[in-house]
């Protein structure tokens, strides 16, 4: 058997794309025209306007995706009404300035087929618009350091909002667990905690995803994520329990 034949013997999980959305028509034009290039195509790609004022959902509607109204403010809101709605086997979750390379979904339904118990994968962003020292900077105290702190202090990878995928059933698993009608948590934090408690998260740093490079620009949002992390382990008390957390995996990998 050829290795393309092995390939299809495996079961190629059905990929729905998320994109929550608010005010943001020209990035959304260009994260819908990567994924119309993708090698692998998505099943379908769902945009949540989260209450755009700038035709954001026109813009999406013409790009061929499906948009859902979310009107409860905020992307956790906004992104759990996203999963809720998908239909794929696999949610693959990306924000509106992401721009996938042409493989990436391929690259994700790799991953499932060769693994039928993954609950999820991700992968770093990349800031193309940063340059020299700025990129390294920006790689190292932001995105490396998101996986390696949130990673020991979870027990597990934290999945990265605007790059990552998981099972459906994964997803179901946790969906009344989140804190979606908080605003003040970190989305993808949040989804981490709870998926992270009896389903794998891998990380996979060549699944690479260029993004943009505005939150360096104002420190005001900077320091909003970073606030919104501590929020985020706060609300979620015992569940986010280092210690309990890490006890708990050194059992299972017994």
């Amino acid at each position: 058997m050829s290795a393309d034949d092995d390939r299809h013997e495996r079961h190629q999980p059905l990929v729905s794309v998320v994109i929550p959305v608010k005010d943001d028509a020209d990035h959304v034009r260009a994260c819908l025209a990567a994924l119309a290039e993708q090698t692998v195509p998505p099943f379908e790609v769902i945009v949540v306007d989260n209450g755009s004022s700038d035709g954001s959902a026109l813009v999406a509607v013409a790009g061929g995706a499906s948009v859902v109204a979310e009107p409860n403010p905020g992307i956790p809101a906004a992104a759990s009404a996203g999963y809720d709605s998908a239909l794929g086997d696999v949610i693959a979750r990306l924000d509106a300035d992401s721009v996938p390379p042409r493989d990436w979904i391929e690259r994700i339904t790799g991953h499932f087929a060769a693994d039928p118990h993954l609950g999820a994968v991700t992968g770093p962003g990349v800031f193309p618009e940063l340059g020299g020292a700025s990129r390294v900077l920006a790689r190292t105290f932001y995105m490396d350091a998101y996986f390696v702190l949130v990673g020991a202090a979870l027990a597990n990878w934290p999945v990265f909002g605007s790059n990552f995928a998981m099972r459906s059933d994964a997803w179901r698993t946790v969906r009344c667990s989140v804190h979606r009608d908080d605003p003040e948590v970190h989305d993808d934090m949040d989804l981490s905690v709870f998926l992270g408690r009896s389903h794998t998260i891998r990380l996979d740093r060549d699944l690479a995803i260029p993004i943009s490079a505005r939150p360096f620009g104002d420190v005001r949002s900077m320091w909003k994520r970073y606030r919104r992390a501590f929020h985020t382990l706060r609300v979620a008390g015992r569940d986010a329990s280092s210690v309990r957390r890490w006890r708990a995996r050194l059992l299972r990998d017994r």
